[in-house]
C-alpha cells in the first residue's frame, strides 16, 4: 500500500496526501452484502440533538463484515480486495466452497485467490482465524475476541495489530495497540496478521469539504464559547482557557475516568501508556 501527494492544481490540493489504493482489486461491491444506512444527523429518536458536529456526507451502504468468523473448517478463496467507506481498514469478499460469500476485514499481505481458512487445527497464516489456544506465541493478531462468540472488537482499524506474549491456564496475555497488556479467555478467536491500510495515518484531506463529504460539521473551538455554553469560555481578548476540560467540566488531560471497581479491571495487567 503506498499514499500520493497531488500536485497543487488547486489550494485544496496543495497538501492533499491520499490513498493509493494499490491493495484495491475492484470498485464494485457484492449486492448480497450490503444493507442501507439511515443517516441520523446526531439526533436521537426523539429528534434531539445528543451528538454534535454530525450530518451531511455522502450516501453510504453498509457492507456486512464477518467478524466471528464460525465457518470452521470450511476453506475460502478470497475473490477481491475492496474499499470500505465504513472503516479504515479494507475488506476482502471470500468464496466459500459451499457457495456462501462474505466480507471480512483484510490482513496485510491477503491476495486475490488465496485460501483462508477458521478453526482450531488450521496453520497460523494470514487472514486465517483461529482461537488463542492454537496461535503460536509471539505471532501477530488482529480482529480478537473479548468474549467467546462474540465476534471480534479490538484491533480492527486500518494498521492495528496485537501480539500474542503468554498462556497460563485458561487465559492468553495480549499486548494491545494502546500498549495495554491484558488476560483473554483461550477460546476467544483471533486473525493472524495484521490490519490492511497501515499507510491511513499519512492520509491529509486538504480542505475542509472533505469532511463534510465524511458527514462531520464543523467544530467550534471551547476557548471562543461564552462561560454559559463552556468552562473554558469567556474572558476578555484572547484568554488562554483556563484548565483543558470537557463541557461537563471533567479534566481533558491525565485525569482517569475509568471505575476504580469494574469487573474486568482484574484483567488488564498494565495499563496503556499515557
Amino acid at each position: 500500500m503506498s499514499v500520493r501527494k497531488l500536485k497543487a492544481i488547486t489550494p485544496g490540493q496543495r497538501f492533499r496526501v491520499v490513498n493509493g489504493f494499490d491493495a484495491i482489486t475492484t470498485d464494485k461491491p457484492e449486492k448480497s452484502l450490503l444493507v442501507p444506512i439511515k443517516k441520523t444527523g446526531g439526533r436521537n429518536s426523539q429528534g434531539v440533538m445528543t451528538m454534535r458536529n454530525r450530518g451531511g456526507g455522502h450516501k453510504r451502504r453498509y457492507r456486512i463484515i464477518d467478524f466471528k468468523r464460525d465457518k470452521s473448517g470450511i476453506p475460502a478463496t478470497v475473490a477481491s480486495i475492496q474499499y470500505d467507506p465504513n472503516r479504515t481498514a479494507f475488506i476482502a469478499l471470500l468464496n466459500y466452497q459451499d457457495g456462501e460469500k462474505r466480507y471480512i476485514i483484510a490482513q496485510d499481505g491477503l491476495r486475490v485467490g488465496q485460501n483462508v481458512v477458521s478453526g482450531d487445527s488450521v496453520a497460523p497464516e494470514i487472514g486465517n482465524a483461529m482461537p488463542l489456544s492454537a496461535i503460536p506465541l509471539g505471532t501477530v493478531i488482529s480482529c480478537i475476541e473479548l468474549r467467546p462468540g462474540q465476534g471480534a472488537v479490538m484491533a480492527r482499524s486500518a494498521g492495528a495489530f496485537a501480539q500474542l506474549m503468554a498462556k497460563e491456564g485458561k487465559y492468553a496475555t495480549i499486548k494491545l495497540p494502546s500498549g495495554e497488556t491484558r488476560l483473554i479467555l483461550n477460546n476467544c478467536m483471533a486473525t493472524i496478521g495484521a490490519v490492511s491500510n497501515h499507510d491511513h495515518q499519512l492520509i491529509i484531506s486538504g480542505k475542509a469539504g472533505r469532511s463534510r463529504w465524511l458527514g462531520r460539521r464543523p467544530r467550534t473551538r471551547a476557548v471562543v464559547m461564552n462561560p454559559v455554553d463552556h468552562p473554558m469560555g469567556g474572558g476578555e481578548g484572547k484568554a488562554a482557557g483556563g484548565h483543558p476540560r470537557s463541557r461537563k467540566g471533567i479534566s481533558a488531560k491525565g485525569y482517569r475516568t475509568r471505575s476504580r471497581t469494574k469487573a474486568s479491571n482484574k484483567f488488564i495487567l498494565e495499563r496503556r501508556k499515557k
